[in-house]
C-alpha cells in the first residue's frame, strides 16, 4: 500500500482545535484522525472538547468521519463530567454525525455511564480485533491497567496509545478500575510485540516531544526499567 494513501493527523486540544477552551489547553489531550485518502474515510480517536472543530478539519482535508475509536472511558477522552466541568465528546459528536464508537468489551458499560450513549451507538470488540478504515487495517490492542478496557491502535507503523503509555511514564494506576499488575503485563508483554521502529503517539502531551519510536521509548521511559512484575509492583503498586 502506498504511504501516500495513509491519512494521519495528531491534533492538540486547545491549540489545534477547541481554541480558547482553558480546560482543553490545560489537559493537553491529543486527538487523532486516521484514514484512507483514496476512499475519504476516516476515524477519530478520542474526540473531545471541540467535536465540531474536528469535523471541520476532516472536511477541509476532503475526508469524512466513518467511525470513532475510544481508548478508554475517561471524560477528557470521550466526553462527560470531570472536575465540575462538562466536556463535549462522543454524545455531542453523534448528534452531528451518526457513526459507531469502537470500544473494548470491558469498557462498554463504563463509556455508556460516562457519556450516556446507548448500546446501539457502540461497536463492541474483543482483544485482537481488527477494523478497516477504507482499505487500511487498524489492529485493536487490549491494554488494561489504566482502565479495564483501555486499548491501543496499531496502524501503518504507528501506535496510538491513549493513556496506556506516554513518552515519559504511563497512565495512572491508582484510579477506580485501575490495576497496576495489569498495566505491567500490558507494557512488558502485550506491547513488547510492537516493533522498535513503530512510532508511539500518546494520549496527552506530557513531554517536550509529541511522538517517539517504541525503541527509544523503551530505552528512556522509566516504566520499562523494572525487569520483573515484583520490581514493578514495588515501584508502581498501590
Amino acid at each position: 500500500m502506498s504511504t501516500d494513501r495513509f491519512y494521519f493527523r495528531q491534533l492538540l486540544s486547545g491549540r489545534d482545535f477547541a481554541v480558547g477552551n482553558q480546560l482543553a489547553e490545560q489537559m493537553a489531550n491529543f486527538v487523532y484522525l486516521i484514514g484512507d485518502r483514496e476512499t475519504g474515510d476516516a476515524v477519530a480517536v478520542d474526540p473531545a472538547y471541540g467535536v465540531a472543530d474536528l469535523l471541520d478539519i476532516l472536511a477541509d482535508d476532503d475526508m469524512r468521519l466513518s467511525g470513532v475509536l475510544a481508548t478508554h472511558y475517561h471524560p477528557d477522552h470521550v466526553g462527560g463530567s470531570m472536575m465540575g466541568h462538562s466536556i463535549e465528546g462522543i454524545r455531542e459528536l453523534l448528534e452531528l454525525q451518526g457513526v459507531k464508537i469502537h470500544v473494548q468489551a470491558a469498557e462498554a458499560q463504563l463509556i455508556k455511564k460516562v457519556t450516556e450513549v446507548s448500546d446501539t451507538d457502540l461497536m463492541i470488540h474483543d482483544p485482537g480485533d481488527r477494523i478497516m478504515v477504507g482499505e487500511i487495517p487498524i489492529d485493536l490492542i487490549h491494554t488494561p491497567g489504566h482502565t479495564p478496557g483501555s486499548q491501543c491502535f496499531l496502524v501503518e507503523g504507528t501506535l496510538v496509545a491513549g493513556d496506556t503509555l506516554f513518552l515519559e511514564g504511563c497512565g495512572r494506576t491508582d484510579l477506580p478500575g485501575s490495576d497496576p499488575s495489569a498495566m505491567f503485563h500490558s507494557l512488558h508483554h502485550t506491547l513488547s510485540k510492537v516493533p522498535d521502529d513503530t512510532v508511539l503517539f500518546p494520549g496527552h502531551r506530557y513531554s517536550f516531544h509529541s511522538s517517539a519510536t517504541m525503541g527509544m521509548t523503551r530505552e528512556l521511559n522509566y516504566v520499562f526499567k523494572p525487569s520483573s512484575e515484583q520490581q514493578w509492583m514495588t515501584m508502581f503498586g498501590q
